[in-house]
Order: C-alpha cells, then structure tokens, then sequence
C-alpha cells in the first residue's frame, strides 16, 4: 500500500448495549486487515446534560437521586461494554471510557482515528448514539462505517458516485478500504444539471492502483437501482457521499442519505 494511506487507528464508540456485539467484531476484522489499533470508546450518558434541569446552586432529593439513577446505569452499561471488549479476540485493541463533557472527548478521539464504527441502530436514529453518529458524521466529518452485517474486506464494493462534494470525499477517503477488495463498481446516474463523468472517478482510482469496473444507470429511481446494483454484485458494503442536498432539507424530506441510513441490509462506509 502507498505510503501515508494505511489506516492506523479505528475507532468504535459503544454505549453497552446488547446489540453493539456485530459492530465491535466488523470493527476489529477492518483494524486486523490494516494492523491498526482497535480503539474502543465507551461513551455514557453525560450528566453534564442534567445540569440546566437541576438548576444552579441547588440539588434536592430528585436531583440527586436522578444523577445517583444516571451513574448506576452508566455503571451497569460500561460493564457490558467491557465484556464485548474482553470478547474481541484482536490483540491490539484499548478502551476507553469517555469523559464528560462526553462529546467533547469524543470529537477528540474522533479527530485521531481513520475511522469511526457504528452499529446500525445508531445510523437508524436509534438508541444512545444516535445523536453521536449524526455529530461525528456531519460535525467532525469523519469517515464512518455502518456495520450491519458480516462481509469479506476483500469482496466486493460498490461506489456510488455523483461528482459532487459528499461522495467524491466519500469516494476519495475509502482508497485504503477499498484497496483491499477484490472488485470495485463504481455506480451512478447521467441525469441531473451537471452529470459527473463516472470515468473520471475510475481514472482517479486507477492512479492509486484501483481496478474499477464502471456502470451507468438509466434515469429512474436512483434508490432503487443502488439497492439492485448491491444486490446484483453480492456487494461488501457500499460507499456514498451524506447528505448531498441540505441537512435540513434531507432531514424533513427523506432523500437518498436518509434512506440509506434506514436500509438494514447494507453495510456503508460514509463522509459528508
């Protein structure tokens, strides 16, 4: 691999749920495959975030017993997490318990890491990370990958790619990931105001030792035939640009980043 392009550092936050275990086993196969270390970041509730509620100055029998409830439970979440750390059979791996300001902490150790893993709830809007997903997405631009089920770094993934800002630094980012598989497919539409010109792409990977095959969609539903062209070359995972138009445009009216998102059956690496 050309030198400055390896990953040394995957990052995965958890929260302790049960349901984290697939993310934590995708995260160490990616780190195993670069030699990198596992950095496992548990990321509680802040109790930070409790303090315009309970007030200044003041702290009565709710308030205590709300922050006594928040650390027992983060207490009793962290020891999960330890447990699926302990599980991973990767040896060079850390955990880290965060910090509050939690989020502040983990911007930092995002900033330090070549990737950030995510379980696939967290991507939906689900569960604890939710709002840690769309912060390290769109606030840090990290590059991540939605973990949601098992595959082979070295199969097959596809690029889905329109020219513009989010998936060519989507497509650019994923080099070191996708140097390691076998087949890479580099999608996408001719229609728009300003259609990228999928060569371009192939040529800009060619140069960093790539092999591409690429594969022009008809105009259509541009969803539908990401999803298709996955299913049609038994793809890994995909990469994709986030959220092309506005955030909150996207947000309020679906869009294709938002149906990706709620898609369980692809794994995504992603950047905004």
């Amino acid at each position: 691999m050309t030198k400055g392009q390896a990953w040394s550092r995957i990052s995965a936050p958890v929260s302790g749920a049960k349901g984290e275990g697939l993310a934590l086993d995708l995260a160490a196969q990616i780190a195993q495959s670069f030699d990198a270390r596992l950095n496992v970041l548990f990321t509680p509730p802040d109790p930070a975030e409790l303090a315009p509620w309970l007030g200044e100055g003041f702290m009565g029998t709710v308030q205590m017993s709300a922050l006594d409830n928040l650390k027992a439970a983060a207490d009793e979440a962290e020891s999960v997490a330890r447990e699926q750390f302990a599980a991973l059979s990767y040896a060079n791996k850390t955990f880290t318990a965060l910090d509050s300001p939690v989020w502040q902490d983990l911007a930092m150790e995002t900033r330090l890491s070549d990737l950030v893993v995510f379980c696939d709830a967290s991507a939906r809007g689900q569960g604890l990370l939710s709002e840690a997903f769309q912060q390290v997405l769109m606030e840090e631009r990290a590059g991540v990958f939605i973990a949601r089920k098992a595959f082979d770094i070295k199969g097959t993934a596809i690029v889905a790619w329109d020219g513009k800002e989010p998936s060519s630094r989507a497509a650019r980012r994923a080099v070191a990931l996708l140097k390691k598989a076998s087949k890479v497919v580099v999608v996408g539409s001719p229609s728009g105001d300003a259609p990228a010109d999928l060569n371009r792409l192939a040529d800009y990977y060619a140069a960093h030792g790539i092999a591409t095959t690429v594969e022009t969609f008809p105009k259509g539903d541009i969803l539908q035939q990401l999803i298709e062209a996955n299913e049609r070359h038994k793809a890994d995972y995909m990469v994709a640009g986030a959220f092309g138009r506005s955030r909150l445009r996207e947000f309020a009216f679906g869009g294709t980043t938002r149906a990706l998102l709620q898609n369980t059956q692809l794994n995504l690496y992603m950047a905004h």
